[in-house]
């Protein structure tokens, strides 16, 4: 999926092949034995994983995953997206990304805690606040980034806090961070409504997965009302036609651990979830959630990708010959990553930013990044996803023609 989107962007740029191959190989791809000695004493050995994909602008910049499901490929295709989307957003970073194959829900948090600091040790060659800087993503939290900032400054002999992003905010994290991928989700939702001519006021809002993103994103839009009519997670599909109560949804979630059994809401299926008709749907829950099967249900206007790669290519072409308008993810959920951003730079500078100044900072990003999208996007005649691609693509090969090549 990244290499046939970037493909597709390239040929509107019309690169050279020789280009092309420069800026979509991973600069760097590192793996790693990580053995561990579990509860029980014995020694199990897990795999580690660190690419970076390109640092032409800046540092690496992703986030590390625990999941059984972790290979190299889905780690390199993801580094490749974090290159783009902080090129989109004009921050300067590269893209890096990194995982380990193993179940953390069936590990201890003493067993989590030697897995996070060994993994740290093996990728130390690399990373660091000028090198590559990690940050959580699926199943790693700030706790999990605090072992990595202690580990990596222990060998330095001093505190290096801006050697990750995601910390807790007593240790150098920054406000308005855990809700930043959601912010800038509803960010880019204020932009297309404006220019659709959408109201958000009375809007019709669906949410597939109902995790941090898609909690947070369903918050805010319930507090602009909007009436979020149906949400999911991994166990089950709620549905009330007159609008979800979300504050008490989000609580319901947190005492029973699941969305499903909501008073007053009916149960639905994952398929009739995507068919509803509504103004937006966003998805925010794993990639390919949307392909070839269900994605000629759909009845949104709008698509506002919170998760990384919900729609599959084949998707993609039948959702645009539906007519409907999608904000692709690299400028979507580039809330994170651009908040992770003012994180390292308060970091950097010593000084710290209240939430307020945060989220203006964020909001002029995403708007005006959403604004030189949707130019390409009409002046080019391409769909979103091609637009944002047009748009990263053509700054990190700037970048690269103007270092040119050493030695």
């Amino acid at each position: 999926m990244a290499s046939q989107n970037f493909q597709r962007a390239a040929d509107i740029l019309e690169l050279k092949p020789d280009v092309r191959a420069m800026v979509l190989a991973p600069e760097r791809v590192l793996t790693v034995s990580v053995p561990v000695k579990m509860d029980n004493g014995l020694i199990t050995c897990f795999e580690g994983y660190r690419v970076q994909h390109n640092t032409t602008r800046g540092p690496a910049k992703g986030g590390i995953r625990f999941h059984p499901g972790v290979t190299l490929d889905e780690v390199k295709a993801l580094a490749t997206w974090m290159t783009w989307k902080c090129a989109v957003v004009d921050i300067p970073f590269g893209g890096g990304k990194g995982g380990v194959t193993c179940n953390p829900k069936k590990m201890s948090v003493a067993e989590l805690e030697r897995l996070t600091r060994r993994y740290t040790s093996a990728i130390l060659p690399i990373i660091g606040p000028d090198r590559d800087i990690p940050a959580p993503d699926v199943y790693t939290n700030a706790q999990t980034m605090a072992w990595i900032m202690d580990t990596y400054s222990m060998t330095q002999g001093h505190l290096v806090q801006g050697v990750v992003t995601g910390k807790p905010i007593a240790l150098g994290g920054s406000p308005g961070r855990n809700e930043a991928t959601a912010r800038g989700v509803f960010n880019t939702i204020e932009c297309v409504s404006q220019h659709l001519k959408l109201k958000i006021k009375g809007s019709k809002v669906v949410v597939q997965g109902f995790g941090n993103a898609g909690s947070i994103v369903a918050h805010l839009l319930d507090g602009a009302q909007a009436d979020v009519i149906a949400v999911s997670d991994s166990q089950g599909c709620i549905y009330d036609k007159n609008g979800l109560h979300i504050a008490k949804l989000m609580m319901h979630k947190e005492r029973t651990g699941s969305v499903k059994d909501f008073p007053g809401s009916e149960p639905i299926s994952p398929e009739e979830l995507l068919a509803l008709e509504c103004d937006f749907l966003i998805p925010a829950a794993l990639e390919n959630s949307i392909d070839s099967h269900n994605a000629h249900s759909i009845r949104a206007k709008v698509i506002a990708e919170a998760a990384n790669g919900p729609l599959t290519p084949e998707a993609d072409a039948i959702v645009d010959a539906k007519g409907v308008f999608v904000i692709p993810d690299i400028l979507c959920n580039a809330g994170g990553v651009t908040v992770s951003y003012f994180e390292w730079v308060q970091n950097t500078q010593h000084m710290a930013w209240d939430v307020n100044e945060v989220n203006s900072r964020l909001e002029r990003v995403m708007h005006r990044s959403f604004a030189k999208v949707l130019e390409i996007h009409q002046e080019r005649k391409v769909n979103m996803r091609t637009a944002a691609g047009v748009l990263a693509i053509d700054r990190v090969v700037e970048a690269t023609m103007l270092r040119g090549l050493y030695p």
